[in-house]
């Protein structure tokens, strides 16, 4: 059977840099980080620092639904989700009965009702324990939340590949419109992990840090005196319908990949995923013409996935356009990938490369063509990378 085209037609954002499509453009094209300082920890943890969604009210933008007891990452799913679909000229009740498919991805449980059921059982005791939690902090309550927006029998599946589930989740939800399986999909990542835990165990581990000192330069994308990533929180539900059907385009799915690393290779599996994502795309190497690069900041992952794109992209690397978000908004876990598809579709519809912020002093082990302002050029191809800290690795090649 003859593969059908997957296009983007809508899009939804929740993120530092801003909520709903056209903030969020605005945003993310100014050379500014939105990470800070996280105030509401205990003093004698420490200092913590992430990117926040400020402000964030679910009633402000999805009227008669209560938030009370929703997890976070969902209440960003539900606000992205409506966005999306009014993006694309639908909203998500239109959806029922056409057997749209809803998926999901994310890294972690809802770390704020762990948190919170931990702390009324050393308070009251046992007795005060909350019994709905066992329901509403898994990964799957986020698609369920949105299919009951929905209403009717939807078909719904939650994805968990570390940080790769929204890229992932993405990336299957396509290869369904693709094989005719579904005909439209509501898709993405979303996270909300900024809880004294995991915050205080990643901090621990050296995966977020902890000085207190000038916290917007302290995520430096490929920078020489990168020192760890910062941990930021967010959501991007976008929706897909297959080629000739629905409204117009922002781009086209054509490729995705996933490997996992050897134990001794950081990133390793990264290149097989950016081999199988532009080899299901029917591209070759240099004819991608922008890479939408994970890079957290970190100083080894950093250095791996420069390493990798320079095995896959050979000489070309030094011409190629590459640019990481995460400076300007954190890495929000399993919603970054989904975050940088919905960036990187946006780019290819307007002709706009984000800025990869605090980049200021180049590193040798990292000899990328990056820039730290927005560049305002026309291309056809991008590529978009993902890692996640389990080994896991996922690719997608848009198409304008």
């Amino acid at each position: 059977m003859k593969r059908r085209r997957v296009k983007i037609t809508g899009l939804g954002f929740v993120t530092p840099a801003g909520v709903g499509r056209d903030e969020f453009r605005r945003g993310i094209l100014e050379p500014i980080s939105r990470v800070g300082l996280l105030s509401r920890f205990p003093d004698e943890a420490g200092a913590f620092v992430g990117a926040e969604v400020k402000g964030f009210k679910l009633e402000r933008y999805l009227k008669g639904v209560n938030s009370k007891r929703m997890p976070r990452h969902t209440q960003f799913a539900l606000v992205a989700a409506v966005q999306a679909a009014e993006d694309a000229g639908l909203t998500l009740p239109m959806l029922r009965n056409r057997g749209a498919l809803v998926m999901i991805g994310a890294t972690l449980m809802d770390f704020g009702t762990i948190n919170k059921g931990v702390d009324l059982i050393l308070r009251h005791g046992p007795v005060s324990a909350l019994p709905t939690s066992v329901a509403s902090a898994l990964v799957s309550g986020i698609g369920a939340a949105v299919g009951e927006l929905i209403g009717g029998t939807t078909r719904t599946l939650s994805l968990q590949s570390a940080c790769c589930s929204g890229l992932d989740a993405i990336g299957k939800a396509a290869d369904m419109i693709a094989t005719g399986e579904v005909d439209i999909a509501v898709c993405g990542g979303t996270e909300a992990p900024l809880h004294f835990h995991p915050m205080l165990e990643l901090k621990l581990a050296g995966l977020a840090p902890g000085n207190p000192e000038f916290p917007e330069r302290q995520c430096r994308p490929f920078d020489q005196w990168r020192t760890t990533g910062v941990i930021g929180e967010g959501a991007c539900v976008m929706i897909l319908e297959a080629e000739g059907q629905g409204g117009a385009a922002y781009a086209h799915i054509e490729g995705h990949g996933y490997a996992s690393d050897a134990s001794d290779q950081p990133c390793g599996g990264l290149l097989e995923a950016m081999r199988l994502a532009v080899g299901n795309a029917g591209l070759r190497p240099h004819e991608i013409e922008a890479v939408s690069a994970w890079g957290p900041g970190h100083k080894t992952i950093d250095a791996a996935e420069a390493m990798m794109m320079m095995r896959f992209f050979g000489k070309n690397l030094g011409e190629l356009p590459v640019y990481s978000l995460k400076g300007a908004v954190g890495n929000p876990l399993g919603a970054a990938g989904a975050i940088q598809a919905g960036c990187a579709a946006l780019g290819l519809k307007e002709g706009f490369l984000p800025p990869t912020v605090n980049w200021t002093y180049p590193d040798p082990a990292c000899a990328l063509n990056l820039s730290p302002v927005a560049r305002f050029v026309s291309h056809d191809n991008v590529l978009i990378n993902a890692h996640g800290l389990s080994g896991t690795n996922a690719c997608l090649v848009l198409h304008r």
